[in-house]
């Protein structure tokens, strides 16, 4: 998984600045990132505080853990079902 340079906390407050009316040139310029970036971000964290985006990566580690737990137990249960239906 690529690793960005900006944490989300990071990202809230730059669209912040966006949002106050900063040219998003400017602010790209200023970041070292480019506009669609920022449309990107838009999409991801838009109208979201910094508690709101922590409580998103906290349900999103939840969810790969449970998507983890899943996957596993589907590999269990293809793996009975195929030593069952052998014939001995």
């Amino acid at each position: 998984m690529k690793q960005t340079r900006y944490t989300e906390e990071h990202i809230v407050g730059i669209l912040k600045e966006v949002e106050s009316g900063k040219a998003i040139a400017e602010v790209c310029r200023q970041y070292g990132v480019t506009d669609q970036t920022i449309y990107n971000w838009k999409k991801k964290f838009g109208g979201m505080d910094v508690s709101e985006v922590k409580r998103l990566r906290q349900l999103e580690t939840e969810n790969a853990r449970l998507k983890k737990i899943v996957a596993q137990q589907a590999l269990d249960i293809d793996a009975l079902k195929e030593l069952l239906s052998k014939k001995w």
